[in-house]
Formats: C-alpha cells, structure tokens, sequence
C-alpha cells in the first residue's frame, strides 16, 4: 500500500531539468511552431548549413529583377548593332536573291566570295572620285584592288605573276592575239602605262577567271587605252559581242538606283562597265569579258568555261571589282 501511493504522488520534473537541445543536431520535426520561433536572417545565416529547409530561398527583389531585364536589354542592343555591322560586307557577297534582279531563283550560280573592304590610304590620301580628288587617283596599292578569289577555287598556276602579283607587259599582252602585241606595247609605253597585276582562279565548274588591273598616270591615258574594246582582238575570242544580259541588268538598275542597297546589281553606277561574250559559234570553250574604266585604272576580266560561261557568277564578278575600285 505504501509503494503504490509513492508511485503515484511523484512529482513531475520541473521545467528546467529538460536538456538542451542543439539546434544543428535536431531533426526538422522536432523543431518548434514556426510561430514561436524568430525569422532566421538570410543575411547572417550560416554558410554550412546543408539543409534547404533551414535557409529558406529569398526572392529577388523588384530592383533587382529590373537591373536584370535592363542588362538583357542592352546585351539584345549589342548584338543588333554587331550583326548590322557585319551585314555590310556580307550584303555585297551574299545578296538576298529576291533583291537582284535576274537572280530570284536559288540555283542562280553566285559564288561565295570573301567580305570586301577598302584599303587603307596613305595618310591625307583623298579617295578616289572625291571633291578633292575629280580625276580619280586611286593612291591604295594595286594588289590591294584586286577582287579575292571566291570560296572553293584554286590559284590560276599558269598565270605568270612577279612579286606582290605584279605581271610584265609581255605577260599582259600574251591574252592578244600575236600580230597586235607589238603594237599595244608600244601604245602602253606611249600612254603612260605605270605598273599592271593579277590574279586568276578556277572554281569547281571549270571557269577560269583572271583579272589584270593596269594603272596609268592619269584617268585621261586610261581612257585612251583600246586593249578592252569590243574589237579587243584576244587571242581565244576573235569576235565579240554585246552580253544582252548585261543591258537588262542595267535596265533592272535604272528604274531600282536609290532605292536598294543589298543586291550587287544595284550599288553604284556602272555606266563606266562594258561586258562582251564570244560570238557563236564559240567552240569548245566560250570567253566572257568585262571592261572597267575607274579614273587612273583600267580593269580586263575575262572568264572562260568549256561549254559556257555562267551569267551570273560572271556579272558577280565583274561588279564586284567595280565596287572596289570606286
């Protein structure tokens, strides 16, 4: 009787005989009501806890959120302007198709050519055809006029070239036919004929191209010069002829001048750009030639492809020399 009355009158443990309880090693169960507990500061919450439940994630504040869409802007307005800028000389190489004339449909034969860029001009230098400079003095250095070979060709081998591309007036002259070079030379050493380079290439189809640019005193002996008339005389296209397709290109440019600036038909005036083909019948091979008057230089660009030579890439091509030459 006396053991069951002590078992049942003993007291409870007071409050303060609990032990403490480390708050790293209890289970998040075992946590008290989160309405007894202070907010955890994430600004002071301790970097080694693992536990996601005990360092809540806070979200980003309004400011911050703006700061960040404000930085997206800017990196979208960067990337604009570096693509726009990159556009220009794509543009020349690789015009939109539907804004050539001629060229709207997708097997039009346009070859991939490098991004074109002007020279630098020597310091106080005026560029060609400017106030300053009416009749066209072209002062970069003549390799650097040259068109660059399209993507995919290979080198002309049997083009003679000297250092830095520069070819001899016998080597020139070896594209006439024998009983006129005698002739033109003297012409050129009496027309003020300063310095002739070159450069040629074949693509994949077979068509070999070269163009020579041959630079003189001034814009009035360039003109006086007859080596790229219809009556020519080249040694592998005894006659020549008008491209017709040429006339509807510069047609397609007259009504459109001003108005585009992506095809390559349509930059700049050509009226300075006379284009021949080989009169049929060709033979074997057909030539394309294409004659460029550009103030102090004269530009020859012949094209030659066993059957015939493609339209397109040949007017491409021609243009493009033009461009760099104005």
């Amino acid at each position: 009787m006396t053991e069951q009355n002590t078992t049942e009158a003993a007291p409870a443990p007071p409050e303060d005989a609990v032990p403490e309880v480390v708050p790293s090693t209890v289970p998040a169960q075992a946590e008290a009501p989160a309405a007894e507990q202070p907010a955890a500061d994430p600004l002071v919450a301790d970097p080694l806890v693992a536990d996601p439940l005990a360092a809540p994630e806070v979200p980003v504040a309004p400011k911050d959120r703006r700061k960040l869409f404000a930085a997206l802007r800017w990196t979208a307005a960067v990337l604009v302007f570096a693509a726009v800028g990159t556009g220009v000389a794509y543009g020349i190489t690789q015009p939109e198709r539907t804004d050539i004339p001629g060229l709207s449909t997708k097997s039009d034969g346009r070859w991939v050519y490098p991004a074109l860029s002007k020279p630098q001009l020597p310091a106080g230098a005026a560029l060609p055809f400017a106030k300053d400079n009416p009749d066209g003095i072209h002062y970069a250095g003549l390799t650097q006029l040259l068109l660059p070979p399209p993507t995919g060709s290979t080198p002309d081998s049997t083009l003679k070239l000297e250092k830095d591309e520069v070819v001899t007036v016998d080597t020139f002259l070896s594209e006439y036919q024998d009983t006129l070079r005698e002739k033109m030379k003297t012409d050129l050493g009496n027309e003020g004929l300063r310095q002739i380079v070159a450069r040629g290439w074949t693509t994949p189809d077979g068509t070999r191209t070269r163009i020579y640019l041959l630079r003189f005193h001034s814009s009035g002996f360039a003109d006086a010069f007859t080596g790229c008339k219809i009556s020519m005389g080249l040694r592998d296209a005894l006659v020549l002829q008008a491209d017709s397709a040429w006339a509807k290109v510069k047609s397609s440019q007259r009504n459109d001048l001003g108005n585009r600036n992506s095809g390559y038909a349509t930059q700049g005036n050509t009226s300075d750009v006379s284009l021949y083909e080989e009169a049929k019948p060709t033979g074997d091979e057909q030539v394309r030639v294409g004659c460029l008057q550009s103030g102090d230089i004269q530009a020859v660009v012949t094209q030659t492809r066993k059957g015939e030579v493609g339209v397109v890439p040949f007017h491409q091509t021609v243009v493009l020399q033009h461009q760099l030459l104005r």
